[in-house]
């Protein structure tokens, strides 16, 4: 179970959307509204928007999208009743809204459509929103026992439109690539070979970096956006990560060259001093190696403790 939260400030415009007849849409309940046609629908979510006019978004909007694989249990009726707990979670309550089922496309899906500013007058907060979401899926997805998605990789790429599109050409190219990369020198130049356009997001005037964004089709992305694993920090720990095992996995091959069961004699000192040309004379080349590997993972200890020095503050 996922979901997808919009908000606008056109009842007109998601009501026609939803029931829109072209889409199978079966109305599977409401409160609140004059349901008679379309217009009644938008002409009474208007209304109580007046209450509160001052906001500028007060229509929400919420697609819940189930797997494939559970339609068959999925009648209209528990669809209503998971998307009705969703929005209690949600502090979605005393509020306009209705809920309608659409049949266009392949997985089973609801969208719900609700007013902002509640029976009483009161904005209904966004606060935090897609994180409480997220959480909120999970729960009501381990609840009811319905099948669990793994995420980005099972979306299917042909079905998607703008900006979602280009949003997970982004997340495939950076799962391959920051997996790949050890410097961001090395990422940034693959990236761009690609089509993409970094920019990093500084910290007022300095120099210390604490955002990415990443631009392809004339879209902006915050990193976080395309995946909580591409935010700044973490593609930086990532590639921190890459490099010093790149650095441990030399390290590992010329220890297994210098083991007792190696060439010895002539064709060890040939074996090392020519062919490989990372030792020279007593291995100084290999401590090398070694304490630049160690000294690099205690810089990363290091910033680890300071973030954390960072939060308690």
């Amino acid at each position: 179970m996922m979901a997808k939260i919009v908000k606008g400030s056109d009842f007109k415009g998601v009501v026609d959307y939803i029931l829109d007849k072209g889409k199978g849409t079966q109305v599977v309940t409401y409160d609140g509204l004059f349901m008679e046609n379309k217009e009644t629908i938008a002409m009474s979510f208007n209304i109580q928007f007046q209450i509160n006019g001052k906001v500028a978004k007060p229509v929400g909007h919420i697609v819940l999208s189930f797997s494939k694989e559970d339609e068959p249990r999925l009648i209209n009726r528990v669809m209503a009743g998971i998307a009705l707990e969703y929005m209690e979670r949600m502090g979605i309550r005393d509020t306009q809204f209705f809920i309608a089922r659409h049949f266009d496309k392949e997985h089973p899906h609801v969208h719900i459509a609700f007013n902002r500013i509640d029976n009483n007058g009161n904005t209904i907060s966004d606060r935090h929103e897609r994180l409480r979401s997220t959480r909120i899926c999970k729960e009501l997805t381990l609840k009811y026992g319905l099948h669990m998605a793994n995420g980005k990789d099972d979306v299917k790429r042909n079905r998607l439109k703008e900006p979602d599109k280009t949003k997970y050409e982004l997340y495939d190219i950076l799962k391959k690539e920051v997996g790949g990369c050890g410097n961001w020198n090395v990422l940034v130049a693959n990236l761009q070979r690609q089509g993409v356009e970094v920019r990093f997001k500084y910290k007022g005037r300095t120099d210390e970096v604490q955002g990415v964004v990443f631009i392809k089709n004339g879209y902006h992305f915050n990193g976080s956006k395309v995946d909580r694993r591409f935010s700044y920090t973490k593609i930086d720990s990532a590639l921190q990560r890459n490099r010093y095992n790149e650095r441990m996995g030399m390290t590992a091959k010329v220890h297994d060259v210098a083991t007792p069961n190696a060439p010895s004699g002539s064709a060890r000192n040939e074996l090392f001093n020519g062919s490989l040309g990372l030792l020279n004379g007593n291995g100084s080349s290999y401590n090398a190696a070694d304490a630049e590997a160690n000294q690099e993972m205690a810089e990363m200890l290091r910033r680890k403790k300071k973030r954390k020095r960072g939060m308690r503050l």
